[in-house]
């Protein structure tokens, strides 16, 4: 329904009022919601450089500290993870939106019989119509959708620290297997070298008759297989190079990598478990408790689509007169306003979708705590049983290997002893001193692993 109106101009007040109404700023619990939160540090994210451009001597003797900074900034899987928290601050901006209105121009009332009329294109007889319809939701469903986005924006951030710390555990876990490597091809070069001492000594006592050819031909066989062993420790050592080298995003020059430091210490770690709460601060479990959050949230959102939306619109009509036709109203102005009808469908499907949803988040926090604490109690475990295996090793294993087979050269070299017996010495030796190299790195991995994970809870 239309009323006349002189001008224009009432009709721009009109539609002033109805918008700035409407695009008033949110309640209060939503412009908290919507605050930005703490950014992360893009000094250590920038995408302008790739490290794989590094000198050698940079890589020649590489500290773990320094292994840790490169993967944190230029580590793939982390610039992917910062690309996630971004992704998850649009849609928290997209979500803060209120939706636009809608602006129709039209024309019509044009009788080809009766014409248009003379003069300008304002005087002709045309019904021309100027309209904004404007949707307003109602149910605080805006509010609802940032606190939704809020919520996951929260989780991508949580996630992203997750993956650090993942990260920075992986680090260490190759850095350590790499001076494993490093210390395995030094012994496979020493038991090479030792080999070939045999070997020319077993050629010595041949010519003088003190063993026999076949003796001889089984030292040989050992001293290629040392050899084989020498050839597979190097390649070992390429490959650990390369694991380290794709997580610090180093592209060339990885085989001149060679870690500094030691083996190191694994004393003061807790025996026990640390308290629940804690466990409940991890980044993970936090991710899930945002998430469960979200999941809650959409629900309420999903309940908020059974309150009507309405649709207003404001509406200016020119529709002049002319000597052939009288049929024009002159300026008119109306209103209207649409109201959705529930008269088949009331949002049934959704709103089960979001309560399964807060159903599957709710399983996934407690995977996902249950997960937190049997890792962190596996780590513990871990280190405890390596670092007993260790003792034994170094403290009675490796000393009475080394004193056997030290005196089984020494007597071989003098001929009191076969070949076949130096032979099992120095076999088991090796075997022994490989076996303390592999728990050392074990125990190194393990303690490195289980300290990371602390340091992250007692940030918190």
């Amino acid at each position: 329904m239309t009323k006349p109106c002189s001008s224009l101009a009432k009709f721009h007040w009109v539609v002033g009022i109805a918008i700035a109404a409407y695009s008033s700023a949110p309640s209060c619990y939503a412009q908290k919601l919507i605050e930005p939160t703490q950014k992360l540090p893009d000094q250590a994210y920038n995408n302008s450089s790739i490290s794989g451009n590094l000198p050698e001597a940079g890589l020649s003797s590489l500290s773990l500290e320094r292994a840790m900074q490169l993967a944190l900034q230029y580590n793939h899987d982390l610039k992917l993870g910062k690309t996630n928290v971004d992704n998850a601050e649009a849609a928290t901006t997209a979500a803060s939106a209120a939706p636009n209105p809608n602006l129709t121009i039209q024309s019509s009332g044009i009788n080809p019989r009766l014409g248009i009329g003379a003069g300008s294109l304002r005087n002709k007889t045309i019904d021309s119509t100027l309209r904004i319809d404007q949707l307003i939701e109602r149910g605080g469903k805006r509010d609802l959708r940032i606190e939704t986005a809020t919520h996951l924006e929260k989780a991508s951030r949580l996630d992203f620290n997750d993956t650090r710390r993942q990260l920075k555990q992986m680090v260490s876990a190759a850095y350590y297997d790499l001076l494993a490597a490093q210390h395995k091809l030094r012994i496979s070069q020493e038991n090479s070298d030792s080999y070939q001492a045999t070997l020319n000594a077993a050629n010595k006592r041949k010519k003088s008759g003190d063993i026999s050819g076949a003796d001889v031909a089984r030292v040989r066989i050992d001293a290629l297989r040392a050899e084989n062993d020498l050839l597979q420790s190097a390649n070992e050592l390429k490959r650990a190079q390369s694991a380290l080298a794709l997580l610090m995003g180093i592209k060339e020059n990885f085989q001149s990598i060679r870690v500094a430091n030691d083996w190191p210490a694994t004393d003061n770690f807790p025996a026990s478990l640390p308290p629940d709460e804690l466990i409940q601060k991890r980044s993970d479990v936090a991710a899930a408790k945002a998430r469960l959050e979200a999941a809650l949230t959409a629900r309420k959102l999903a309940l908020a689509a059974k309150t009507r939306d309405i649709t207003v619109g404001l509406q200016f009509e020119h529709y002049p007169t002319s000597p052939a036709n009288q049929l024009g109203s002159g300026n008119s102005y109306g209103i209207s306003v649409q109201i959705p009808l529930f008269t088949r469908y009331e949002f049934q499907g959704e709103i089960r979708a979001a309560e399964v949803a807060v159903d599957a988040a709710q399983e996934n926090l407690a995977k996902t705590t249950d997960a937190a604490r049997s890792e962190l109690n596996l780590q513990i475990e871990s280190l405890q049983t390596t670092k007993t295996q260790l003792t034994r090793v170094q403290n009675e294993l490796l000393p009475a290997a080394r004193k056997s087979a030290e005196a089984t050269e020494f007597a071989f070299k003098n001929g009191a002893v076969p070949v076949m017996d130096v032979l099992d010495a120095r076999r088991t030796y090796r075997s022994i001193e490989l076996d303390a190299i592999y728990t050392k790195a074990d125990l190194a991995k393990a303690g490195m692993s289980l300290r990371i994970s602390l340091e992250e809870l007692e940030q918190k």
